[in-house]
């Protein structure tokens, strides 16, 4: 039978650290059973696995560990999983198994995103890097010129802003300084942030790609976060407080990085408001996608909070967006500030936020509602949640 409704119901999460030693199927099962313990449900009850974007044996780091292997090791009978990156963005894992438990199809879907990068890197005899003799598909416009990094395209896009709209590096900053603010009151941040991050710091750190320094990418982290899915009509099987999928909208215009002329966050966030009766104005924190700096202000003009060219403005100064502010963004640090996690940490930290669960740094007031994303460039994913 259908149900009409998906909920998130679960949250877990691994140690999260810098070379960590830990097995990365190890992480995930750790991740796994934080959330079956904070759902108060068992193995036997999960019927559903999805991820994004899937083992690949490729790039290990990037991706380690694929939906069959978390079936095979926790015993899990599942009526319907996937893994796979043909998907816009990694919180379309999500929103694919909040249509499958709408459709029927399952009861409850662990959701997980491992990652194992800065281990992986350090190993490299455990976790080879791909080497290829020749230089073909989409790279043969890019790596010969030494554009192998995410960084350069986005790069070009923050430029624009720079020069057609005025945006400045110190407006820019806001993003990584409120980020490494919250990181530093998150203890699962404690392994990425060390110190304070200052504007004088900022300013100074090397560049990277202009306009982009250091402290604007996001930095390689192992870790696994896990959020499970129930569908509504199995919500008296689990404990804690159920927060709705309450719109979801995901988007690709091209998988050029450089062809695009807006990022795919402006149709994602336009189309997401088109899906539920809620407004821009009924958010109470958003978590955005912040691989690197500027793919933020493209979230906060894309889902309205301001207009295209704009978003700068909404950041000057970082009040807007602080913990006490009109707007709290990424409280738990984003990837700036508490790692790479690759899309999931924001579904985690959304959903912790409504809860009332962010100890300190949770926000005040009765948050009820928050955005959650995913992606930037050509592909993104969007989470309308709400707790009803």
């Amino acid at each position: 039978m259908a149900s009409t409704e998906a909920y998130i119901t679960g949250l877990g999460q691994s140690e999260v650290g810098v070379r960590l030693t830990r097995a990365p199927l190890l992480l995930t099962v750790d991740a796994i059973k934080e959330a079956l313990a904070d759902a108060g449900l068992t193995v036997d009850q999960i019927d559903g696995v999805a991820t994004y974007p899937g083992k690949m044996p490729s790039f290990l780091g990037f991706s380690p560990i694929g939906s069959d292997e978390v079936i095979e090791a926790m015993g899990i009978k599942s009526k319907w999983h996937l893994g796979g990156g043909e998907m816009p963005a990694q919180l379309s894992a999500i929103a694919s198994a909040a249509m499958a438990v709408k459709a029927g199809l399952a009861r409850h879907v662990i959701c997980f995103r491992t990652v194992y990068e800065a281990a992986a890197l350090s190993r490299p005899e455990e976790f080879p890097p791909l080497r290829r003799e020749t230089v073909d598909g989409s790279s043969q416009w890019t790596a010969p010129f030494f554009s192998i990094s995410a960084g350069t395209w986005v790069a070009q896009y923050a430029m624009r802003h720079m020069k057609h709209y005025g945006m400045t590096r110190e407006q820019l900053a806001q993003v990584a300084l409120n980020a490494h603010r919250n990181a530093a009151i998150n203890p699962k941040a404690r392994a990425i942030v060390k110190e304070p991050l200052t504007m004088d710091k900022y300013m100074s750190a090397r560049l990277i790609s202009t306009p982009f320094c250091l402290y604007d990418c996001d930095r390689f982290t192992d870790c696994s976060t896990v959020v499970i899915v129930s569908a509504g009509d199995a919500l008296d099987e689990v404990k804690t407080t159920p927060v709705r999928i309450a719109a979801m909208s995901c988007s690709v215009d091209r998988y050029s990085w450089d062809q695009v002329e807006w990022y795919a966050a402006y149709e994602t966030g336009e189309d997401l408001w088109k899906r539920t009766d809620y407004k821009a104005k009924d958010v109470d924190t958003i978590q955005f996608y912040d691989g690197f700096a500027f793919l933020p202000i493209t979230w906060i003009e894309g889902l309205g909070f301001a207009r295209r060219g704009e978003g700068h403005h909404f950041i000057d100064g970082g009040t807007r967006i602080a913990r006490d502010g009109e707007l709290p963004m990424n409280t738990h640090g984003g990837q700036l500030g508490a790692g790479r996690m690759h899309g999931f940490g924001f579904a985690h930290e959304a959903v912790t936020q409504l809860r009332g669960e962010g100890g300190a740094r949770q926000i005040g007031g009765d948050p009820r509602v928050a955005v959650a994303t995913s992606g930037g460039g050509p592909m993104a994913a969007a989470l309308l949640l709400a707790k009803d």
